[in-house]
């Protein structure tokens, strides 16, 4: 077994939680070195800056930094997801997979200017969050030790259990317990909710967790409806309103938390190869989603789609892969910018006990043709050459069955009705 790096100067990326107050005074034991602490003001909600300093250095850091990035969240990292379409396995909408490249972006910043030799993350070993953080911290400073208390040897915490009793030891304040332990990630995007009853997927949770949004019980019986602006695929206002990035977010995550919607309890595949279950709040994130899809099937080209929505998979790998800061990612996002230049205009959505159903959509580019969409006949298109068309298009297959006849070995299927 190798040997502990030497290190005199980590700078920790630190939320105040569980994990994150117990490691500070953990590395002070096992490295005698000098922590660090850096927050990001994500939009989490429970950021009191001064507060959390406060924290920070009673439990052992000699300095804390606190930064608001969340307008650098919304606008470099959020919104150029939400443009490529982008949804790890079809559902999860990445709220804590574009946070850490933010994070640990700073973490490194902050390094170099204190003269760190360190940084330190409180990830686990068996989640993302490692990857996400330690692939940024390559990408940045690859000279830079890396500590992760988690899969450090001398690490002997094996439980969020064991935790809390070495807090309690060191009379660290927590806001958890034994009995309500889980594992939650905020920002202005969403709230992740991992651990206890979610840890068994046979299991019904009550969502006692929630907390930006109703359940579909206590949503309200009659529906609500709201309008979004974009501009080449960035929101840009809601109800006729313009509004910033962050004013935007907030605004649509209490129309869209009042109605249930962007609610998921999903098993997703880790990176590391193991299953976990979650449970996801991204109520304006929905309603974005939504509505940037619809705006696109107005104004995107059949052969411009089809090619987007096979680079929109690539790039939710890329993101909830931790290799946000990759040539691909950034190639990816020339290809959408390109795309997005007629993606302008209003979409009106209905929400209703966590549904986001169309409410009318339109833009100044769209594709959409009236007279083309009926069923009338219109100078611009003669039913009679689809005659044509369809035996052009099916000439391979007719080919085919001439050629083989009875080898051509068609299944009719085994439920054939007699005729």
């Amino acid at each position: 077994m190798s040997s502990a790096p030497k290190v005199k100067k980590v700078v920790l990326a630190y939320s105040g939680g569980l994990d994150t107050s117990v490691i500070i005074p953990w590395l002070k034991e096992n490295y005698d070195c000098e922590v660090i602490a850096f927050a990001a003001d994500l939009g989490q909600g429970d950021i009191e800056p001064e507060a959390l300093k406060e924290k920070a250095i009673q439990t052992g850091a000699s300095k804390c930094y606190v930064l608001d990035l969340r307008k650098e969240f919304m606008e470099d990292y959020v919104w150029p997801t939400l443009r490529a379409g982008a949804k790890y396995e079809g559902t999860y909408l990445l709220g804590t997979a574009f946070a850490r490249p933010l994070i640990a972006k700073y973490q490194v910043l902050i390094a170099q200017k204190e003269g760190a030799d360190a940084v330190a993350h409180g990830s686990t070993g068996k989640g993302n969050d490692q990857v996400r953080f330690e692939l940024t911290y390559a990408a940045m400073d690859p000279s830079l030790t890396v500590l992760a208390p988690w899969k450090d040897p001398l690490w002997d915490l094996d439980s969020r259990e064991a935790c809390i009793d070495y807090a309690k030891e060191r009379n660290i304040p927590l806001t958890v317990s034994k009995e309500k332990i889980y594992s939650e990630d905020g920002n202005l995007w969403h709230l992740s909710h991992e651990g206890g009853i979610l840890e068994f997927p046979e299991k019904e949770h009550k969502y006692d967790m929630l907390q930006m949004s109703n359940t579909f019980e206590q949503a309200p019986d009659t529906p609500g409806y709201v309008s979004i602006g974009f501009e080449k695929g960035i929101p840009v206002s809601v109800d006729g309103v313009k509004m910033d990035a962050v004013e935007l977010i907030e605004k649509l995550n209490a129309i869209g938390g009042e109605h249930a919607c962007g609610l998921l309890d999903i098993v997703e595949n880790r990176l590391v190869g193991l299953k976990s279950r979650g449970v996801y709040e991204t109520p304006g994130g929905s309603l974005l989603y939504k509505a940037h899809e619809l705006l696109e099937t107005l104004t995107l080209d059949k052969s411009t789609m089809a090619e987007k929505q096979k680079l929109a998979q690539t790039y939710a790998f890329l993101v909830y892969n931790g290799e946000w800061f990759t040539p691909l990612r950034q190639a990816i996002d020339a290809f959408v910018d390109e795309t997005q230049k007629v993606v302008t205009g209003e979409v009106r959505l209905k929400l209703y006990k966590g549904n986001i159903i169309p409410a009318g959509y339109s833009s100044p580019h769209s594709l959409y043709d009236d007279e083309l969409g009926g069923f009338s006949d219109v100078e611009m298109y003669d039913q009679k050459d689809a005659t044509g068309f369809i035996r052009c298009f099916g000439l391979p297959m007719k080919t085919r069955a001439l050629m083989l006849g009875d080898k051509s070995n068609v299944d009719f299927g085994d439920n054939q009705v007699d005729v």
